[in-house]
């Protein structure tokens, strides 16, 4: 039982799908494009992010042109989708998923985009967080 508990809470975390990350009323809540900056730091910054509540978590990436399609590739097998992607070499890549975030695995996914953009000759820019605007 101790294993399906720890299993549930990682996919809470990682996977939840109330949140469209399409919706019109999304506003960044806490970002980040320091890399000496903990992810704590900027969570404790943070205007407006709900711990409790699903965000959108972005990262901005550089990579070189022919590289992008090898990260979105890649990216995608871990639940991130292309926000969008410019045509100039180097490109700016924009990737998200929707996640519950707190420090621990917005530093996890912060490590892992930098790891992946170095890996194909670029450089992970920064990260956000959006949410719903409050009412």
């Amino acid at each position: 039982m101790e294993a399906t508990s720890w299993w549930r809470r990682l996919r809470r975390r990682t996977a939840p799908r109330e949140l469209d990350p399409g919706r019109g009323d999304l506003v960044v809540v806490a970002s980040s494009f320091d890399d000496a900056e903990a992810c704590s730091a900027a969570l404790a910054r943070a205007d407006g992010w709900i711990a409790e509540q699903p965000a959108v978590l972005r990262h901005h990436l550089r990579l070189p042109a022919a590289q992008v399609n090898a990260v979105q590739i890649i990216a995608a097998q871990d639940g991130y989708q292309t926000s969008s992607v410019d045509e100039s070499d180097p490109a700016l890549l924009i990737l998200h998923r929707v996640q519950i975030l707190d420090a621990l695995h917005c530093s996890q996914e912060r490590a892992r985009m930098a790891g992946l953009a170095q890996r194909h000759d670029g450089d992970a820019l920064g990260w956000e967080a959006l949410q719903p605007k409050p009412l």
